[in-house]
């Protein structure tokens, strides 16, 4: 049994910072990384950021330099730090991440809201 607990969501005005999280925990291998993904109503899910346990982190472009993205890997615990939020920021943020056996645990998804 693994549970993937997120938190964070909410409404910003644009410019405005939100900080999600996610805590991973129950029985699973071991993880290798963990990562955002985000979905906007009629629009296919997409990576907004990753990180490996080695501390590799990978940005789409549309966030990169406005969200950032950590772990401590001793909690099994990832952030997601957004700042200077946009209305297109606008999605349900899902918490993923895939242990050493390549098995993918998906959170329940948080909305975040940004108006303009």
């Amino acid at each position: 049994q693994v549970q993937v607990l997120e938190s964070g969501g909410g409404l910003v005005q644009a410019g405005g910072s939100l900080r999600l999280s996610c805590a991973v925990s129950g029985s699973f291998f071991s993880i290798y990384s963990m990562g955002w993904y985000r979905q906007a109503p009629g629009k296919q899910r997409e990576l907004v950021a990753d990180i490996t346990v080695g501390g590799a982190t990978y940005y789409a472009d549309s966030v990169k330099g406005r969200f950032t993205i950590a772990s401590d890997n001793a909690k099994n615990i990832v952030y997601l730090q957004m700042s200077s939020l946009k209305p297109d920021d606008t999605a349900v943020y899902y918490c993923n991440t895939m242990d050493a056996r390549r098995q993918n645990y998906w959170g329940q998804g948080t909305q975040v809201t940004v108006s303009s």
